[in-house]
């Protein structure tokens, strides 16, 4: 069995499991899945895909990565939500992380709930800013799923062409 096959299994796993990670928590996904990419890359020696390709799928990792931490709070921005909202809604995203899928779908809400009811909010406007900072959240979701799946066509397609 040659070396560079069991490579190439790993670089696909991870890149599998990288793309399930943009949907699961606790997974760090694009930059697993960025990583399967630089392994692959590696054991064909940057054959099919160069430095300039890499610089490429680098730059599409960390796009999802600062869409997927941004759109919560630009999602509460639009809705006129307080500093302490954002802050709110930013933590909440944050934390939310560690309690799995519940916690990735109510942490940007409660966040900027809590943080605009802070701010001498009411309840009312207060639950219209955290559902504001969750649609972002839902928002930041899609694209960067839409972004991982950009970084697999890209990589596909320089790998076949």
């Amino acid at each position: 069995m040659s070396w560079d096959l069991l490579w190439y299994g790993l670089a696909g796993l991870l890149i599998v499991v990288g793309i399930v990670g943009t949907i699961l928590p606790a997974l760090p996904g694009l930059p697993l899945a960025f990583a399967g990419m630089l392994l692959a890359a590696w054991v064909d020696d940057f054959h099919y895909i160069g430095p300039g390709m890499l610089l490429l799928l680098a730059f599409l990792t960390a796009l999802a990565l600062i869409v997927d931490f941004v759109a919560s709070l630009l999602g509460a921005k639009r809705l006129g939500a307080s500093k302490r909202a954002m802050v709110g809604a930013a933590i909440g995203t944050v934390v939310g992380i560690f309690f799995g899928l519940v916690g990735l779908l109510l942490g940007p809400f409660i966040g900027g709930l809590v943080g605009e009811l802070s701010a001498g909010s009411t309840v009312r406007r207060s639950a219209h800013i955290g559902l504001g900072a969750w649609l972002g959240f839902v928002v930041g979701s899609v694209l960067k799923i839409t972004l991982a799946f950009t970084m697999l066509g890209v990589f596909l397609l320089a790998i076949w062409l």
